[in-house]
């Protein structure tokens, strides 16, 4: 008989336990709560939140580069010339757009030739970047002379979406559209051209930076001749 009683409440304390599971589980709406405040004369109702409520959402937007099928000059006239101007290469292409992400990570208000130096090395395929990291000219050292030279940007600046050009990078990407058009030979501009565009700024960040690394006149005469050839490709 006091077995039969045990199992018969063990029996109904198993389905109180199921009853609450199954409300934790799947819990009813809940209402809100009236607050009767008699001193100050006011019922207040406070509605339950929600038990989805998400997460905050950050609003720091990732660093993205956007790629374009052109790339910006100071002479426009070219074109209202009637003049064809070559096109510059995807590679080309690539590097510059590399070039504005690297400057945004780098909180720099403006794209410098020491960008485009540094855009080149991380597209990382193409004639100019293979012939940069074989004469020891790699990213990280670019990197450090940019940060030695032109020192850190200020923690809290955020950089525009595409920062503008600084005037030298506007006139070396101005000279390799010029010494494509000089060359008569059909094909793109390279990024080729684009290196030898940064070396012809003299007084720039990314020639000093080049000549601190090594890269000289003779380097920059073996390129020159091999963009000497008319079937010159960005490989």
């Amino acid at each position: 008989m006091a077995a039969a009683n045990f199992l018969s409440k063990l029996s109904t304390s198993n389905l109180v336990l199921q009853s609450d599971f199954r409300g934790f589980c799947h819990p009813h709406p809940r209402q809100p709560q009236i607050l009767d405040n008699s001193w100050l004369g006011t019922k207040l109702s406070i509605q339950p939140q929600p038990n989805n409520v998400r997460p905050p959402v950050s609003k720091l937007r990732p660093l993205v580069a956007t790629v374009s099928f052109s790339l910006p000059t100071a002479k426009p006239e070219r074109a209202s010339s009637g003049q064809k101007v070559p096109k510059w290469s995807s590679k080309a292409i690539k590097s510059f757009a590399m070039a504005e992400l690297e400057a945004r990570k780098l909180k720099y208000p403006s794209t410098g030739t020491e960008s485009l130096l540094m855009g080149l090395l991380i597209e990382g395929t193409s004639l100019a970047s293979k012939f940069l990291r074989a004469n020891g000219i790699t990213l990280l050292k670019v990197r450090d002379e940019t940060l030695k030279l032109l020192g850190k940007a200020d923690l809290y600046y955020f950089s525009p979406e595409h920062p503008p050009l600084t005037e030298e990078a506007q006139r070396a990407l101005d000279w390799a559209v010029d010494q494509k058009l000089n060359s008569g030979h059909d094909g793109d501009i390279t990024t080729t051209h684009l290196l030898l565009g940064i070396w012809s700024e003299a007084e720039s960040p990314g020639h000093k930076i080049l000549s601190t690394l090594g890269f000289d006149a003779e380097k920059a005469k073996e390129l020159e001749a091999l963009m000497s050839n008319p079937k010159f490709t960005d490989d």
